[in-house]
């Protein structure tokens, strides 16, 4: 039998061949107030979670309602789960991003790392991952993303990762959704492009296995060697290679991503560089639109 995606044709297909990039809005819990930080807001503009994410939420609702952000551009939003709940404009966060702005909704699944070992820290587990997963189709969610770190070239963690991510995988496609697999190496890693190699490798192999019917999408750490992932981007069961900017600022992480042909940016800190809560509506704009046209510019090698 084959495989159903929740998702429109118009949005696989948006995915699959239109311009553009990914805009991974989808901070949580921990990285949350690093965020709010970034955005120029201090540590007493909130005094419980909630307020912190409805503060975050108000920054996210500022990027996707800005003139820029539409889908002439980005091709995807990844969102936090307490983002998918909200609304903007009194409509549902992926409801809005795709009849408003064009721009097919993704959701962040994972609930954080697991502590280190065998030099990776894969996903903790997920155990009401099934009910998340319901909900994200109820809410017309096209795909989902979760991220595993890589931090030493250790083989058997690598093929930890890799297994961790592809069960999870099947799970999310049974579910109707297009998975986003995250094997983040981590740009610190000492022997980065060793790790790069055994990862490659594990994934060429779990890629293969997939049923003919079945696809995913890959995010990963700009390559030590360009164009290392080139067979990915042409594999049949992948919908889209990403990248993820990891701790680059956005000119490096431009550069980089223009030597990886058919690679699309997926951009987190590096799409929100120089926004700050104290910006004009019409110098945030500016700003954000600069950042948008730049990461555009260097998926498009």
């Amino acid at each position: 039998m084959s495989t159903t995606y929740a998702g429109s044709d118009l949005q696989f297909e948006k995915i699959k061949s239109k311009p553009g990039f990914i805009a991974a809005l989808d901070q949580s819990g921990g990285s949350t107030p690093t965020a709010l930080h970034a955005y120029g807001l201090t540590d007493d503009a909130w005094s419980s979670d909630e307020e912190m994410f409805a503060l975050v939420h108000e920054m996210r609702a500022r990027i996707i309602t800005s003139p820029s952000f539409t889908g002439e551009h980005i091709l995807g939003a990844i969102l936090f789960e307490n983002t998918m709940d909200r609304e903007i404009e009194g409509i549902p966060t992926a409801d809005f991003l795709w009849e408003k702005r064009n721009v097919v909704p993704f959701l962040k699944v994972d609930k954080g790392l697991a502590d280190e070992e065998n030099g990776v820290r894969v996903m903790k587990p997920m155990p009401g991952l099934d009910d998340l997963l319901k909900r994200a189709v109820s809410k017309h969610v096209f795909g989902t993303k979760m991220r595993s770190v890589i931090l030493q070239a250790n083989k058997e963690g690598i093929q930890a990762v890799v297994d961790q991510q592809f069960e999870v995988a099947a799970q999310i496609i049974a579910a109707g959704l297009v998975p986003i697999v995250e094997p983040e190496v981590d740009i610190h890693c000492p022997d980065k492009a060793e790790a790069e190699t055994l990862l490659h490798a594990s994934l060429t192999a779990a890629l293969d296995k997939l049923p003919a019917d079945q696809v995913v999408m890959l995010k990963l750490t700009l390559p030590t060697v360009d164009d290392f992932y080139a067979d990915f981007v042409k594999h049949r069961r992948v919908l889209k290679v990403v990248a993820l900017s990891g701790g680059y600022s956005r000119d490096e992480a431009d550069q980089l991503l223009r030597r990886n042909h058919g690679v699309v940016a997926s951009f987190s800190r590096a799409l929100a560089e120089g926004l700050s809560a104290q910006q004009t509506d019409a110098e945030f704009d500016a700003t954000l639109g600069k950042s948008i046209q730049s990461i555009f510019d260097a998926s498009m090698t």
